[in-house]
């Protein structure tokens, strides 16, 4: 009789364990899913943007709000820079368009050097938020598939993890390579938050310095009635000390290509 009353308390115990666990199943999946979310976001607002954005972001805009803007600079300089600061982190954050009239506008705004400043120090942040949104949620997945990628994915992958510091460095002072793409691209490789903080930071100022300076005469250009011209990017005396640089940050990875292996580590 005694074993056979034990029977029920032993079924009762397995009925009731089993929803739990099934609960810790669906637990488990729900911050996996959330995880994808930030990414996901920012790539839906990106869109969003470029199609509802692209008309107000523009030179046109800054000319026809110049005297408000510059009113309330005079009467709340620090509220200004603190809206600047968080509209630029958005625009680079969600990937909008405008992210080279935010940089002409800092120079207007607020000269070179403190536009420089807050140019960079917005660029920055933003770069970490794109950055922490693909580590969190693509980040792991994505990078068990870059392992077994091949072509100049795989090379970039190589160089990225021998010459972490070097290569993040060129990604920012080489023109071609879209900011985007520089935030992202390292995410999903694995390098550390640190070096790609002060790497971003760093790598940044020249282009900053550019931009701020071109929107430090921007006044006289709207007096005269015309556009900015950013193809000035391009000549040589701005484009040549920039290049300079790459060849300088590529430097060390070449030297550690020309120096002889260790014999231990010869295959």
């Amino acid at each position: 009789m005694s074993d056979q009353s034990d029977q029920p308390d032993i079924a009762d115990r397995s009925g009731g364990v089993a929803p739990a666990s099934e609960s810790g199943g669906r637990g488990k999946k729900t911050p996996a899913l959330t995880r994808f979310l930030p990414l996901a976001l920012v790539l839906v607002v990106a869109v969003i943007g470029a199609m509802t954005l692209g008309d107000y972001l523009t030179f046109e805009t800054l000319r026809d709000n110049r005297v408000a803007l510059m009113a309330f600079r005079d009467d709340n300089y620090l509220g200004l820079v603190g809206l600047f600061v968080l509209a630029y982190v958005v625009i680079v954050v969600f990937s909008l368009p405008g992210a080279a009239v935010a940089s002409v506008t800092g120079g207007f705004l607020f000269g070179l050097v403190a536009g420089t400043v807050f140019n960079v120090l917005a660029a920055t942040v933003g770069a970490v938020g794109i950055f922490l949104a693909a580590r969190w949620g693509l980040g792991a997945m994505l990078t068990h598939r870059l392992e077994a990628a091949e072509g100049r994915v795989r090379i970039l992958k190589q160089a990225l993890r021998e010459n972490e510091i070097e290569v993040l460095l060129l990604l920012r002072l080489v023109p071609a390579v879209p900011f985007f793409v520089a935030n992202l691209l390292p995410a999903l490789v694995g390098v550390k938050l640190i070096n790609f903080l002060w790497t971003t930071a760093v790598g940044i100022i020249p282009g900053a310095i550019v931009f701020t300076w071109i929107g430090v005469g921007l006044g006289a250009v709207f007096d005269r009635g015309e556009t900015p011209d950013l193809s000035i990017l391009w000549e040589p005396f701005v484009i040549g000390p920039i290049l300079g640089l790459c060849v300088l940050a590529a430097l060390p990875i070449l030297l550690k290509k020309r120096r002889p292996a260790a014999p231990g580590k010869e295959q």
